[in-house]
């Protein structure tokens, strides 16, 4: 079963970066500027904070059987990124980018709780296995547009049908385990209970630091990389070469790998600690990548690689942190103002980084980041220090 998860992970998120990928051709068709091409992520940003508060909200996820919801989800997302094969301008495209957005909200949350239904003992492996597939997933766009010939239409319409195949996957082949969770409605009511558990703070102070480098990282890794092969610390539409294009998406991917090592830790030494390993080398490496900018890609693609490990090895393991912050009752709210949260970040760290290149260079854009997981190592440090946490696995 956590097989058959991962497959349609791999393949349903395929939907998310779709709009990244294909922005250096928009980019050209379009003559879009800086913070335009930067909206083809935002917006997909933006559209999974409204799903995943819409779910919530509604408790879709208890109301509807998990398959169907999957299965349906995944569906109506290929067919909005569909829109983005045949629309000839950028109010449309950034629409069809939300609307990915919105229903990949159905795709990647249910399948954690989807895997942890099936395990107990080994969950922080289990949870972290799905994640590295959706991270590889989403990397999937960047290989395609590495493609000769390679255009919009090709790689929107393959990650389309890798989620329509995701849809068929989960809706025949998955059933729920014997560990499944009882039903735990969001509740705005319970939102004024879950900001004053001051380890609940701490929890989201960690994942908000991870989050200000994890997308704005996976967003413009490509960029810098073209821009480093020639050398321009400002340029922020450098040709990305076939080799540039694998390499990006070799640094997202090898994240896959990175979730499954942080699963198989956190199982073993805690949670909290496996975090603050994760953090301390993804801040090393945002400090460091600039000093290698527009040298060889034999010195800068390592430390790339280094940090696509690290930089996702702990994410799903906040979730659980998250989780272990709060009372039963409140853990839908903790949750989703977790998600929400961490997600809306991420649409203004991915609008900085065009500001920062055009005016200090791409040499100083990361080292700025790295205060995101500085940050988030304190808050998990004074985490690990609290008596208040329930039952925490430090």
């Amino acid at each position: 079963m956590l097989a058959l998860l991962v497959c349609a992970e791999l393949l349903g998120m395929s939907l998310w970066f779709a709009g990244s990928a294909a922005a250096p051709l928009l980019r050209q068709a379009w003559n879009l500027t800086d913070s335009q091409v930067a909206w083809l992520t935002t917006a997909t940003q933006l559209g999974f904070v409204v799903g995943t508060a819409v779910s919530a909200l509604l408790n879709l996820a208890d109301i509807i059987p998990t398959r169907l919801f999957f299965a349906t989800c995944a569906l109506l997302g290929a067919t909005a990124n569909g829109w983005l094969a045949v629309t000839d301008s950028l109010g449309p495209a950034i629409a069809s980018r939300f609307l990915a957005g919105v229903f990949l909200a159905g795709v990647y949350p249910p399948a954690m709780k989807m895997a942890a239904t099936w395990f107990r003992d080994r969950r922080g492996l289990a949870v972290g296995a799905v994640v590295g597939a959706l991270t590889v997933g989403k990397a999937g766009p960047y290989l395609i547009s590495a493609i000769p010939g390679a255009g919009v239409g090709f790689i929107t319409a393959l990650a389309s049908a890798s989620a329509v195949i995701a849809a068929a996957i989960v809706f025949v082949g998955y059933r729920d385990g014997p560990f499944a969770f009882p039903s735990r409605p969001f509740s705005w009511l319970r939102t004024r209970e879950v900001i004053g558990s001051r380890a609940w703070r701490l929890a989201l102070g960690g994942y908000l630091g991870h989050m200000a480098e994890l997308y704005s990282y996976w967003t413009w890794i490509p960029a810098f990389l073209a821009a480093s092969m020639i050398g321009d610390p400002h340029a922020l539409t450098a040709t990305a070469s076939p080799a540039i294009r694998v390499l990006a998406f070799a640094v997202i991917a090898v994240g896959g790998a990175g979730c499954i090592w942080g699963g198989l830790v956190a199982d073993r030494i805690g949670r909290a600690p496996l975090v603050i390993r994760a953090l301390t080398v993804s801040a090393a490496c945002c400090a460091g990548i600039g000093l290698a900018f527009g040298h060889s890609l034999w010195l800068l693609a390592p430390i790339a690689l280094v940090w696509g490990f690290f930089i996702i090895a702990d994410s799903a393991q906040f979730s659980v942190l998250v989780t272990e912050s709060v009372a039963p009752h409140a853990v839908g709210t903790a949750i989703t103002l977790q998600v929400s949260l961490g997600f809306l970040l991420t649409t203004a760290t991915i609008q900085v980084v065009p500001v920062v290149v055009r005016t200090l260079g791409w040499p100083w854009v990361f080292a700025l980041l790295s205060i995101g997981p500085l940050a988030g190592i304190v808050a998990v440090r004074r985490l690990t220090l609290s008596a208040e946490p329930r039952g925490l696995a430090l």
